[in-house]
């Protein structure tokens, strides 16, 4: 019997550890709903109390008044990360991806002049009449004109002064979302550069299709 009371002690004292640190995980989560380490110190505190409970009965035949089941582990923890999951957050999810699309596409300039042309129209479109609109002075400002009086996608370089070239697209899962904070503004690689960890997934290549094309294919008979 010195034993079986030797596990008593033990099996109660398991469940006093267990209540203290749920008790301590709940004043740590301050009322938060479907706390993680709430529900880890429940499922703790009930199986160590079911524990207890089986040991009395076996030794001496008495029971307590807590009347609980056993509780799987793994199963809870799926059953817990499945009720975050339906909240419509997104939260708890067992599988937490970030992907990252990432896109080039390559331009020929035929005419710098008439390029700086189409972006100061454009620049002056976006200004108030009261104020100077100021000359586009580079390609690479012209562009960014471009994208800024656009959607800021691709889209807005669709014009007859851009002659596009090869295109790519990229998509990739990675492990942390991007930083703006931690690259340079001069920085134009850093942020496109994969990380360790990062995992493609696949690329697109994209190929324009140009009027020279569209009267090439029309001269051959797939019939």
């Amino acid at each position: 019997m010195s034993d079986q009371n030797a596990e008593l002690d033990a099996a109660l004292e398991r469940v006093v550890e267990a209540a203290r640190a749920h008790l301590a995980a709940v004043k740590a989560a301050a009322g938060r709903i479907d706390d993680d380490d709430v529900w880890q110190a429940y499922v703790d505190l009930n199986n160590a109390s079911f524990a207890y409970d089986e040991k009395l009965l076996d030794a001496y035949g008495e029971v307590t008044p807590w009347d609980v089941e056993s509780i799987d582990p793994d199963e809870a923890d799926q059953r817990f990360l499945a009720a975050e999951a339906g909240d419509g957050t997104g939260a708890g999810d067992a599988y937490p991806q970030v992907i990252s699309v990432r896109q080039r596409r390559d331009y020929r300039v035929p005419s710098v002049s008439a390029l700086l042309r189409v972006a100061e129209n454009a620049r002056r479109g976006s200004v108030p009449e009261e104020e100077e609109a100021g000359p586009v002075e580079s390609v690479g400002e012209a562009v960014l004109e471009l994208l800024q009086a656009g959607d800021g996608s691709l889209a807005s370089l669709d014009v007859p002064e851009l002659e596009p070239l090869d295109g790519l697209l990229t998509v990739t899962e990675v492990e942390e979302p991007l930083d703006l904070e931690a690259f340079d503004d001069a920085d134009g690689s850093g942020p496109f550069a994969p990380a360790e960890g990062d995992q493609l997934v696949g690329r697109l290549d994209e190929h324009p299709f140009l009027p020279d094309d569209e009267e090439d294919h029309a001269g051959h008979n797939h019939g």
